[in-house]
């Protein structure tokens, strides 16, 4: 097949090295019934394997020019669903056939790939997993323990919702054009029950945010406003840590003194 030209507008990178395509075809380890639905899917390189494995498979594809492509790619090897669409703005949910979850995947953009995780993030009760080429910087910034120096809000956020897991990396010259940069697969396991306990996940975002806005400065300056430094202590933590310190754990811990200090005298 001759591949088409990638597009620099839409982020394109194709996939091409077929050792690659059958590591990710492992680790997803499609099957017949299954809900499976492909992000991005390009000229096919995934598409063309794992659809004969799964009878059947839905894609969200940004490039109508791809289109044809995939379809002729594709003839006879299942039945192919195609969505036209924004992943950006898609509702995923819309795809869901009870009592299963979605499995998604692919190869993401890397300019989109953080937004689009958020976006994920927002319908993971209809999502039973998920496994993604993205740039490996990206994916050691979302599998970072705290006390690294890739550890930040993503991470947090991140195994907030799911838990995470890089496989393997990959090349740049899997790729056509090659990107300049390392790429990596992960897999993300929404959680079951929330790993955590938070009142608030707009406040839990809010005070991450604030706490990796300047990380060289401690939590007793940069949650000012939000909790004092006696707070911050009430809830286990020494003010004079940094937010690169704190797990997940402490976080919630940090949002639920928050949140009651916002609380009315008299409030339950």
């Amino acid at each position: 097949m001759k591949q088409p030209r990638a597009r620099k507008r839409f982020g394109q990178n194709f996939l091409h090295d077929a050792a690659v395509v059958r590591r990710i075809v492992t680790a997803i380890d499609p099957r017949p019934g299954e809900t499976l639905v492909e992000i991005g899917p390009g000229p096919g390189a995934l598409t063309r394997e794992i659809l004969p494995l799964a009878k059947r498979l839905t894609v969200v594809e940004l490039d109508r020019d791809l289109i044809p492509l995939l379809r002729d790619e594709c003839a006879g090897l299942g039945e192919l669903a195609i969505h036209s669409a924004d992943a950006l703005q898609f509702d995923f949910c819309s795809l869901r056939r009870p009592p299963d979850g979605i499995r998604l995947f692919g190869n993401l953009p890397y300019n989109i790939s953080t937004p689009l995780l958020f976006h994920l993030f927002g319908q993971l009760h209809c999502i039973r997993d998920m496994h993604f080429m993205l740039q490996r910087e990206l994916v050691e910034r979302i599998t970072a323990p705290p006390g690294s120096k890739t550890y930040g809000r993503l991470s947090v956020l991140a195994q907030l919702h799911c838990r995470t897991e890089m496989l393997f990396s990959v090349g740049p010259g899997a790729f056509t054009p090659a990107p300049r940069v390392e790429s990596a697969v992960i897999r993300l396991l929404p959680h079951p029950r929330p790993p955590v306990e938070i009142p608030d996940r707009e406040l839990f975002s809010r005070l991450v945010s604030r706490a990796f806005s300047q990380r060289r400065k401690t939590l007793r300056n940069t949650l000012r406003g939000m909790l004092d430094a006696e707070q911050i202590s009430a809830s286990g933590i020494d003010p004079g840590r940094r937010a690169e310190q704190i797990s997940l754990e402490e976080f919630a811990g940090l949002t639920r003194v928050a949140a009651a200090g916002s609380r009315r005298p008299g409030e339950l």
